[in-house]
């Protein structure tokens, strides 16, 4: 571990309120989840179902939101799971950690990018895709059909404000998040007065049926309803409803954006955690709620998968209205951009600081915005979204893939858990980590040699009143051990998801064993003394908020294609190639240690040669 003293402090502008952090954190959230994300989901994956996919996204947000709440409070500084990753499992984790991250904020930028692009063009009556396909068509295999220049212009100006300061930044946050909550309210509302109910209990003759109207009153020949699930509250099952969560869990990405502003908040041991707990409370509500409205105004299997809001206001007869949530949506996707945008140079600044970066992302200006990073995020996000979408529904990220958009939501979404998992981790680990005044006190009274196997039982049996060098070291045995149970659980719920519906014995038995295991790992861990260092926020019901956190963390990510997982092999490869070629040379913890060692040598030495003199 290293401690955070370790971590520098830098100059940059403490001038953030609460107020500013929960307007930060709930513009970030509030905008793709909605207005581009929910009808997809809704319709390919969970149904009317959506609201609990929701609940489930939301219930995963909390958990991690709650370790980074504590993380916040204890470590104020500039990183968000980046640092709280190298102040306690080490660079290699927390450069992996940031790396995620960074793939996170990229894709999160040009996908609300595009989508901006995609709303903007349809008030516009596509003229703009129109015109771009005309004078600036694409004509090669595997390309989209025209650049999004509009999306790039977009991510560049909002670059520009961001580094000006982060003052400017947030009070046009605020003003953009203010309209985005008032159109949010009035779908809801709307939702309640022109909803159906018989829209969430929907049958196969129905479905038929609706499909029917749709085409122009022609007969749909064959059984086509398996496009749409069996319809119902539950058409595509609980599979269905798991599959949705995994992928509504990018809904509630953004308020992991307050936790990198550390060095900026004015009271940050209080306003960090505050603003990470109201932000995802408020979001949870207009999720559910915005969910629920769409879903009872217009049948699930006939959403539109673009434009969800706006076709369905036109669907039950409020044409002006879809205008007035297409503006709504164009405000909402600004602040979601912003959102997307404003960590990605601050842990571009924090990894180049630590030097596991190039060093130049870690200049300030002026004004004491990390100005070089902004930049430099700008662009690769404008890269990112300069592929045009195709149909208004093909998008691409950097890399050589072709992607849509529900690949885009998976490959941020496994960057993402895999943070949050890991902060989950860390918060164990830090909170059973010794004093360095404890070290070697109660270490001193146990006995070495034969004795070490008794020492274990004794630290379960009798523990400690304060955390000891042994018992910090039986929790990182049992985390790791934890972690691999939690990998076969997620590995069996979800390969052997036919077979434990089956029921199967032996599926059942393996997973009630693995279950048991983790329950057996958390009660060790429990049974351990944890620091006796007080915070503004701690997590409650340690270790076992943080251990439900990283499986259910887990449970979402194995419900991810392999295709996603092999994107993000290809990423993880391409950064530790940057890491092992540049990052571990450059490391300033390793600076630190090479100085320490020296001093340490130069002091031996001076012993040494004062030893020598006594003797003559």
């Amino acid at each position: 571990m290293i401690p955070t003293s370790g971590c520098r402090e830098s100059n940059l502008r403490r001038c953030l309120s609460t107020l500013d952090l929960v307007a930060l954190g709930v513009g970030s959230t509030l905008g793709a989840g909605v207005y581009v994300l929910a009808g997809e989901v809704a319709k390919t994956n969970s149904g009317p179902s959506i609201v609990i996919s929701f609940l489930v996204a939301a219930l995963v947000s909390i958990l991690a939101g709650l370790c980074y709440a504590e993380f916040g409070a204890r470590v104020p500084l500039t990183g968000s799971a980046y640092l709280y990753s190298y102040i306690t499992v080490g660079e290699l984790w927390a450069f992996i950690t940031g790396w995620n991250l960074l793939l996170s904020y990229v894709i999160g930028t040009s996908s609300v990018a595009r989508a901006w692009s995609a709303t903007f063009d349809e008030l516009l009556g596509k003229r703009m895709g129109i015109f771009f396909s005309t004078h600036m068509s694409i004509n090669s295999p595997g390309l989209a059909e025209y650049p999004d220049i509009f999306a790039v212009c977009l991510i560049v100006i909002l670059a520009g404000l961001l580094s000006i300061g982060v003052k400017e930044s947030t009070t046009v946050n605020k003003a953009f998040t203010a309209v985005n909550v008032l159109v949010l309210l009035f779908i809801i509302i709307s939702g309640i007065v022109k909803g159906d109910l018989k829209n969430w209990n929907l049958n196969e003759s129905d479905l038929l049926a609706t499909l029917a109207h749709r085409n122009g009153n022609q007969s749909v020949t064959g059984n086509r309803t398996w496009h749409y699930g069996a319809g119902g509250f539950m058409p595509y099952g609980f599979s269905g409803i798991l599959a949705g969560a995994a992928t509504c869990f990018y809904a509630f990405v953004g308020f992991d954006c307050i936790a990198t502003t550390g060095e900026e908040v004015k009271t940050p041991h209080k306003s960090i955690p505050m603003g990470i707990v109201l932000s995802l409370l408020i979001c949870f509500l207009a999720y559910f709620g915005v969910s629920a409205a769409l879903t009872l105004m217009m049948p699930y299997h006939i959403l539109d998968t673009m434009s969800p809001l706006p076709v369905a206001f036109e669907y039950i007869g409020w044409n002006m209205a879809k205008y007035a949530v297409a503006v709504g949506s164009l405000c909402a996707l600004t602040t979601s951009l912003l959102g997307s945008m404003f960590p990605m140079p601050r842990i571009l600044f924090a990894m180049a600081r630590d030097g596991l970066l190039f060093q130049p992302l870690a200049k300030l200006s002026s004004r004491q915005s990390p100005v070089i990073a902004t930049m430099v995020s700008g662009a690769v996000a404008g890269i990112s979204a300069f592929p045009a979408f195709q149909n208004i529904e093909r998008l691409r990220a950097t890399m050589a893939f072709l992607f849509d958009l529900k690949a885009l939501v998976d490959m941020m979404s496994i960057g993402t858990l895999l943070a949050y998992s890991l902060v989950g981790i860390c918060v164990l680990l830090l909170r059973y980590q010794p004093e360095l005044s404890s070290l070697g006190s109660s270490e001193k009274k146990r006995k070495r040699g034969k004795e070490e196997r008794v020492l274990w039982i004794d630290l379960l049996i009798h523990p400690d009143i304060i955390p000891s060098q042994h018992s910090s070291r039986l929790v990182s045995r049992t985390v790791s051990l934890l972690a691999v149970l939690v990998c076969l659980v997620s590995v069996v719920t979800t390969v052997g998801l036919p077979c434990l519906l089956s029921g199967s014995a032996w599926c059942i038995v393996c997973l009630v064993l693995l279950l048991l295991g983790i329950f057996v790992a958390s009660l060790i861990i429990w049974r351990q003394p944890q620091s006796q260092k007080k915070s503004a926020f701690m997590v409650p019901c340690l270790p076992f908020l943080p251990i439900l956190s990283v499986l259910v963390n887990s449970c979402l990510m194995a419900q991810l294609s392999a295709d996603t997982w092999l994107r993000y092999l290809v990423w993880m490869a391409f950064g530790l190639l940057i890491y092992f070629g540049y990052g571990i040379r450059h490391s300033a913890e390793r600076h630190r240690d090479k100085d320490l060692s020296l001093q340490m040598t130069k002091h031996e030495r001076s012993d040494t040669d004062s030893a020598v003199i006594c003797k003559k």
